[in-house]
């Protein structure tokens, strides 16, 4: 046998018997994924966070092991110590189980492995992609000049409509081409604005825009998360006053912590009557454009640019994000021609035309078989049912005297803290509580600060669960405390 004919069972094949191995390594995965999640009864095994580092630092890296082995030991390994996101106590992040659909459509993804850039590089899925943006401009009521791209997640999509957002504010005062030229002589004027409860990627972005940091500008919020737009025209005209640009407000549908959805309408119009740019970030609550509470996102369509995560409450697998114009014409602001990859002269479409990323993924593949199973009504149902069992959950924590209800729920979220009035120190036992719960396997909860004190989070997002789950979790919490103290 020669060294090339050993090499081939490595890969897949084209033509008869050539996937043979593959069906092979995906009934062992399968088998072995299936064992995992029929041991699992915590949503962390609980192996103490040292144990598990020295044990992944001594796996055999040189070779050798055969592809059955390294499957079973990557059970027994990751598989079990990981965090198990589909356990009823996991409930801490915006970190969702995946349908069904999606996790069949990522061995299409992974195996086909299409570079969405060139249509040389992805025939079929180009038009799938774009396919499914059309989709979503029209789900979303964006016009007939929009457009969009998939993305790795909010971040990148918020990146997006910022870069755009201020290329467009120097094409627009003085034809000053950034791509070009870098920053104008006035690049130390230029602000975005947000609110204090904006995902923090806008200050990040600022950061890698150049801009600095110093360059964002938080608009107070209220109590409940959502930004006093009475605030932001007054915010506007002192930065006016003071010889500043204020070029792009950032409107939030669903804070990380609150899920709070701005006044979008009010937003809309302080930033047209400022010549402002109006992205919003939906990445939390875009996907209530399915429910019956749709209406909470009115305004939204006014945007000149949106953020919308699919890894969130589209319940799609990491990662699978997007970004939509209302312009399309504005995707020039990335556009680059690449002689070996996109020509100026091709027909075919290039989606590395409207891209900041190169090589990326598939993930609008997903999407498309999710919608094709499942379908945009009953997800709606399903963001119905955890809208209503979130108010539930917290009319629980509230009634039950060891816990304190620190905000009302808008989206999926509940902020909370263990206080049954015998604390010393209330904010120390809610950060040991979330820590020891976590290593010892009790639950997964987010920590965040409201209003100074340090908070306990649920996240819900598993319209599988009942009201029983959050009884016992919440009994299982106390235990830990009453140990704690």
């Amino acid at each position: 046998m020669t060294q090339q004919s050993q090499w081939q069972k490595h890969f897949v094949h084209a033509g008869n018997g050539g996937a043979d191995q593959l069906e092979a390594a995906l009934l062992k995965s399968a088998q072995v994924i299936k064992s995992v999640f029929e041991q699992v009864d915590k949503p962390y095994s609980g192996m103490d966070p040292l144990e598990l580092k020295a044990k992944i630092e001594a796996i055999n890296m040189q070779g050798g092991d055969a592809l059955d082995k390294v499957i079973e030991e990557t059970g027994e390994l990751i598989g079990l110590n990981s965090i198990i996101v589909q356990h009823p106590h996991c409930i801490a992040h915006l970190h969702t189980q995946p349908l069904m659909p999606s996790l069949a459509a990522e061995v299409f993804i992974s195996v086909l492995n299409q570079s969405m850039d060139s249509w040389d590089q992805a025939s079929a899925a180009t038009y799938v992609e774009q396919r499914m943006v059309d989709w979503l401009c029209e789900l979303y009521n964006f016009g007939e000049h929009s457009d969009g791209v998939f993305t790795a997640g909010g971040t990148q999509s918020n990146q997006m409509g910022l870069i755009i957002a201020r290329d467009w504010i120097a094409d627009t005062l003085s034809g000053h081409n950034i791509q070009q030229d870098g920053l104008p002589d006035y690049g130390r004027k230029l602000r975005i604005i947000c609110s204090q409860k904006s995902h923090f990627t806008v200050q990040k972005t600022a950061a890698l825009m150049g801009l600095g940091m110093r360059a964002v500008v938080c608009v107070e919020s209220r109590a409940n998360g959502t930004m006093i737009t009475e605030k932001l025209e007054e915010t506007i005209d002192a930065l006016k006053a003071d010889g500043l640009i204020p070029f792009v407000v950032v409107g939030t549908a669903g804070t990380t912590d609150h899920g709070a959805i701005d006044d979008l309408n009010a937003i809309a119009d302080i930033a047209a009557k400022n010549a402002m740019w109006f992205h919003v970030d939906a990445a939390y609550g875009g996907a209530l454009i399915m429910s019956s509470e749709k209406a909470r996102l009115a305004g939204l369509e006014r945007a000149d640019s949106l953020t919308v995560d699919f890894h969130k409450l589209y319940w799609q697998p990491i990662s699978c994000g997007g970004f939509l114009l209302k312009n399309k014409a504005n995707f020039k602001y990335l556009l680059h021609h690449a002689d070996y990859l996109n020509r100026e002269e091709d027909t075919l479409p290039n989606l590395v035309d409207k891209t900041m990323a190169t090589t990326k993924r598939f993930d609008a593949l997903k999407l498309l078989m999710t919608m094709q199973n499942i379908g945009p009504d009953v997800m709606g149902e399903m963001y119905d049912h955890l809208l209503q069992q979130t108010r539930d959950v917290a009319a629980m924590v509230d009634a039950n005297e060891n816990y304190e209800l620190l905000s009302e729920p808008n989206l999926s979220t509940v902020l909370f803290r263990f206080n049954n009035g015998k604390l010393a120190d209330v904010d120390a036992m809610n950060k040991k509580l979330r820590l020891q719960a976590l290593v010892q396997g009790v639950a997964v909860l987010g920590e965040t600060t409201v209003n100074g004190q340090t908070s306990l989070k649920f996240t819900l997002l598993n319209p599988c669960l009942t009201l029983n789950h959050f009884e016992e979790l919440l009994d299982n919490l106390t235990k830990l405390a009453d140990s704690l103290a």
